[in-house]
């Protein structure tokens, strides 16, 4: 038995109907939000399988001086997930003094990569005590992460590229805040 005649309509009326509904369906399947599916950096960046993300520079974030041996930086504190996400992309220039200090809750494995970013970098992967781990060198707009060797990474200090070499500062060196220590200067309520 036809539907038409089931529900009580002419005979080829059905199928424009049933067309309708279908398309319906397809317009309100296309509009819903999709959640999805994120790769959590430990750098602070989230790579995601849908086009969201920074899609301008941030702005400058709050500083601190910070002492590297004889060595003094100027760093933008990125402290919250934004500010990681977000980091150097699509910012034109650094200077030789400037730098960003990326803070995280706890010690993880870090893994930092160059989306949308097109000055060269250098970073240092750094523990909770403040001491170097690993520098590494980051080509521009390279988005293949540059992962640490260990889980310790509790701090990553970006700079120019090349920064730590021209002032001879390498893995097992110590950062230290006007404050003091990392830790105690992020961690510690006073």
């Amino acid at each position: 038995m036809a539907l038409s005649k089931v529900y009580g309509r002419k005979p080829g009326a059905t199928l424009p109907l049933l067309a309708g509904i279908l398309c319906l369906g397809a317009v309100l399947l296309g509009c819903s939000p999709k959640t999805p599916e994120a790769t959590v950096e430990a750098n602070g960046h989230a790579r995601t399988n849908a086009p969201s993300g920074p899609t301008q520079a941030q702005a400058k974030l709050p500083t601190m001086k910070l002492f590297l041996g004889t060595n003094e930086i100027s760093a933008e504190l990125a402290r919250t997930q934004s500010q990681w996400q977000t980091g150097m992309m699509y910012r034109k220039t650094i200077g030789e003094s400037e730098s960003m200090l990326f803070i995280f809750p706890m010690p993880h494995r870090a893994s930092f990569y160059m989306k949308n970013t097109v000055v060269p970098l250098s970073c240092a992967y750094i523990d909770a005590e403040g001491v170097i781990l690993e520098i590494h060198d980051l080509k521009p707009l390279d988005e293949q992460p540059v992962p640490a060797k260990t889980d310790r990474v509790q701090f990553v200090l970006e700079t120019a590229q090349g920064w730590f070499e021209r002032h001879h500062v390498s893995a097992g060196s110590a950062l230290l805040t006007e404050h003091g220590g990392l830790m105690e200067t992020f961690f510690t309520r006073r």
